[in-house]
């Protein structure tokens, strides 16, 4: 019975082989859309899955109030906490505190520069670091001991087993013994280094490291199974409280299972993150199937009049309706399953590319059960889902009318056909407009004034070696060399958070204003070099003449001191009495969507970890960077020539929203395509069925715009019923979306208009294609039975 059912479904989708190509090509664009994006969402899901008992582990971010606003700080805990919480807490078992930094290693004449962190001899057992050579126990065995990475040990050793026991150098000063060589962190992982070492390498000489002033270091923690974490958490909050007196910082609980997904804290708390891409994006999979299984509906029901006749037979020869319901389900099953087989084609083919766009290392891995049966999964719920409705309306054909062949097409079939073709046009043109809007808000911010002339500014690692300490020779080499127009040093990168603090006080300040600042120490030439404008008072002066009791001080700090002239004024930072020589135009940085911290800037360039270069107007960009490198070759050997452009740095910071933008773009025009299939597919067969009267209409002197207007003018009423639909709804669901921007565009309605006009030409010009041919075709071949 099951093989005449197959026979029969394939003959049907043979004999009708243009109708079959649009089903199964439509079904094979939504399932390999669908694919895609749960390999995206299977990644995004998997992230840090190397991490043993990844629900036990923890990390530590803490909890400051400003101005009666909770801010979350990464990075940000005071040295003594990692080693208090597990002696304080008994369901904590492991802690560990983790401190990333960038190192020249040199073996022999070989040097490359590595990123690393000094950590605690916990982090190996909290981060289930997989020794390759080497064991744990005797890992950190002494101070001088350093544990490499597998892609790290094989820049210096051909085996990793080579490694141990052989000397390594850091930034050519310091002699570390190799204890052990650790397998590669999966690259969905949060957390990685290439390196570690003990901590007391960087703590060592470092009193400000053993209090609790100074917020430095990461730290991780590992608790007890089955214990009750909120009970945990809120003994993790009260340990800086009772230890500092200060009830406005507190340091929580952050899981491994959020580190990736759900990073975004509002005023305290988890408030988001990637998960809502996920979601967003898994939702969007959903649409996508729901639209190419609408194709399939419709042209199965609107078909459903050449079939009549077979069902009637079937029936009058002792059919059942449930072997009808049978039949044509297997029919649309076996649609949908060479639709996947066709999907799993272009998934091979279309990997690569997508890699490329999302910036990962996705593989089908189509032997893995893991992926197999998803695609399985996808393709049976497109297979059931399109044929149900089709199935069980060709079932119900009464056999008596159908054989008299006095069946009229039921109204309530073309209705439903009517409403899915709009909701297959109200989902593209909802696409268009958030393409269009998502688009319009990622060149917003990106456009916005930053406060710093960030083209063509070269910026690079300025903490090893002797950059710092030969940054004089250096500047006058660069600009006597006509290519650069001036050089600066700075302690943080100019984009990012930087270093802050509440212990800044000036006269008029409320005594219980807790204010945050942020601290930059620059030489004198920062502010020409970033393109930074001084609204009021000077500069610097010169790297000689330069004063380290003078600050300057940005436009949002003045605004603060609520007085009409404040050059001159003084500051007390940290019991230093400072003054004020000038102020600077706001510049941007740290959050992108918002408004960034007040800055005090302070000359002092041994804190320096940045070189900022500002090449000659006309310049050549290669000439220079050559003249760069030549320069640094010789002021500071031994050392890697490393940059990169503020500009690149600038836009790597809205990979999310890029992402967002560009895959809407993509299921903007895969939804389009759908439905166009399917619009390509019911206006030919419309064609078809009313060939005669066409034929007549020609026949009695109709022109060809006349007849195509005809076939056209119901197919367009349904898309303009389309934008009426998806109009309010976009509107609504943007609005929300850009509500998560402080910095955001307020949305037009020229949006609107261009969407549905876009939707109405893609209509017209694909449902026209079909009625310009109805339309010339010879009427005495339609009329020829009559």
């Amino acid at each position: 019975m099951i093989r005449n059912y197959i026979k029969i479904a394939w003959r049907n989708l043979w004999k009708n082989k243009g109708y079959s190509f649009i089903n199964i090509f439509g079904l094979a664009i939504g399932i390999t859309c669908a694919s895609l994006i749960l390999l995206w969402v299977e990644d995004e899901l998997n992230f840090d899955q190397s991490i043993p008992d990844k629900e036990l582990v923890f990390a530590i971010p803490t909890n400051q109030k400003y101005d009666g606003e909770w801010r979350t700080f990464f990075e940000a805990t005071p040295g003594p906490l990692a080693s208090v919480l597990k002696s304080e807490i008994p369901e904590i078992t492991k802690s560990a505190r983790k401190r990333d930094v960038g190192q020249l290693l040199s073996v022999g004449e070989k040097s490359v520069n590595s990123a690393g962190s000094f950590a605690d001899e916990d982090l190996i057992n909290i981060f289930g670091l997989n020794f390759i050579a080497g064991n744990s126990k005797e890992a950190f065995k002494d101070k001088k001991s350093v544990i490499l990475t597998e892609k790290a040990a094989s820049v210096f050793f051909d085996k990793s087993e080579d490694a141990i026991g052989k000397n390594i150098q850091f930034d050519k000063k310091d002699t570390y013994t190799i204890t052990g060589v650790v397998a590669d962190f999966p690259e969905n992982t949060t957390y990685t280094f290439d390196w570690l070492v003990p901590f007391e390498n960087f703590t060592d000489g470092k009193e400000w490291t053993q209090g609790y002033g100074a917020n430095f270091t990461n730290t991780f923690v590992k608790l007890a199974p089955d214990v009750n974490v909120a009970n945990v958490n809120e003994k993790v909050k009260a340990i800086l409280p009772a230890k500092t007196g200060d009830a406005e910082t507190e340091a929580i609980l952050f899981s491994a299972n959020d580190w990736h997904l759900r990073d975004k804290f509002v005023n305290g708390k988890i408030d988001g993150g990637r998960i809502e891409y996920v979601r967003l994006f898994s939702f969007i999979a959903l649409i996508i199937l729901v639209i190419a299984c609408i194709n399939f509906m419709n042209l199965s029901t609107a078909r459903s009049e050449k079939r009549a006749n077979e069902v009637g037979m079937r029936k009058a020869l002792g059919s059942g309706k449930k072997q009808l319901i049978f039949q044509f389900l297997t029919e649309a099953v076996m649609t949908a399953f060479i639709s996947g087989i066709v999907s799993v084609a272009l998934l091979i083919a279309l990997i690569p590319q997508f890699n490329a766009l999302i910036e990962k290392d996705l593989s089908l891995a189509i032997t893995e059960p893991i992926h197999v049966l998803p695609i399985v999964f996808i393709t049976l719920f497109c297979g059931i889902i399109s044929g149900l409705y089709p199935a069980f309306y060709l079932s119900s054909f009464k056999p008596i009318e159908v054989l008299k062949g006095n069946r009229r097409q039921s109204g309530s079939a073309s209705f439903t056909r009517k409403t899915l073709v709009v909701i297959q046009f109200s989902i593209s043109i909802i696409f268009i407009i958030s393409t269009i809007l998502v688009y319009q808000q990622v060149q917003h911010i990106k456009n916005r004034n930053l406060g710093i002339v960030k083209e063509n500014l070269i910026e690079m690692p300025a903490a090893n070696g002797d950059i710092i300490k030969n940054f004089k020779s250096i500047e006058q080499a660069l600009i006597s060399s006509g290519l650069v127009e001036s050089a600066a040093l700075m302690n943080s990168q100019i984009l990012s958070g930087g270093n802050n603090t509440s212990g800044v006080d000036w006269q008029g300040k409320p005594s219980d204003a807790d204010i945050l600042i942020s601290i930059r120490t620059i030489t004198p030439q920062f502010f020409n070099t970033a393109g930074m404008k001084i609204k009021e008072g000077k500069g610097f002066g010169t790297s000689e003449d330069a004063d380290s009791t003078k600050v300057l001080i940005s436009e949002s700090f003045a605004k603060l001191m609520d007085t009409d002239n404040v050059v001159g004024n003084r500051i007390n930072y940290n019991g230093q009495i400072l003054t004020i020589n000038g102020v600077v135009k706001d510049f941007l940085y740290g959050d992108m969507y918002g408004t960034s911290d007040p800055v005090m800037f302070y000359h002092q360039a041994e804190e320096a970890n940045y070189m900022y270069i500002k090449p000659a107007a006309g310049a050549a960009i290669n000439k220079t960077l050559t003249k760069i490198e030549d320069v640094l070759k010789t002021q500071n050997p031994g050392f890697p020539f490393e940059y990169r452009f503020v500009d690149e740095a600038f836009n790597e910071r809205f990979k999310s929203e890029q992402l967002v933008e560009n895959l809407s773009q993509i299921f903007a025009m895969l939804a389009i395509i759908i439905s166009c299939l399917g619009l390509f597919g019911l206006s030919a067969f419309t064609a078809e069925q009313r060939r005669k009267e066409i034929g007549v209409r020609k026949v009695l002197g109709s022109s060809v715009l006349g007849i195509v207007k005809l076939l056209s003018k119901d197919f367009l009423k349904l898309v303009l019923l389309s934008i009426l639909v998806s109009v309010p709804i976009s509107w609504y669901v943007m609005q929300n979306w850009l509500q998560g921007f402080a910095y955001r565009i307020d949305i037009k309605l020229w949006v609107f208009a261009i969407a549905g006009l876009s939707a109405v030409l893609i209509a017209l010009i694909t449902v026209s294609f079909q009625a310009v041919k109805a339309a010339i075709a010879n009427p005495v071949k339609s009329l020829r039975t009559e």
